[in-house]
């Protein structure tokens, strides 16, 4: 019997899915894709102080969108390389995973600023100090 990746398999192991059989090659594929990731890592949070600092040259109306756009890039970087999300039919539940934790953090966060909102608007006003 064999599995998705052509590797031998045992008759009755039992694996998980995206479970892998480990060789010497397999350490050196995972320690070279942490390291990559790592790099990245490093270079984009270094982009971002460059940024936040005035020491990139952006335009300065265009500081948040940057920030933005490499937190975004971080958010991936993170997830590709250190969390091993991928698009294949093995991940699939990760991904629903992702999906339902990030619908329920915005959910609440929206929700708590939202309420937040309506408070500030609806409160009555203060009386001036009479000292």
């Amino acid at each position: 019997m064999t599995d998705s990746q052509n590797t031998p398999r045992r008759e009755g192991a039992e694996t998980a899915p995206g479970e892998k059989a480990h060789g010497d090659d397999d350490i050196t594929k995972g320690a070279t894709s942490y390291v990559i990731g790592l790099v990245l890592a490093l270079l984009l949070t270094a982009a971002s102080f460059a940024v936040a600092n005035g020491w990139a040259f952006v335009w300065q109306p265009g500081i948040g969108a940057a920030l933005i756009a490499l937190a975004i890039g971080q958010i991936g970087v993170h997830l590709v390389f250190f969390l091993h999300l991928t698009t294949g039919p093995d991940n699939t539940n990760n991904a629903l995973a992702l999906a339902f934790g990030t619908l329920v953090v915005v959910l609440i966060v929206g929700g708590s600023l939202w309420i937040m909102h309506n408070l500030d608007q609806n409160m009555m006003p203060t009386m001036p100090d009479m000292f």
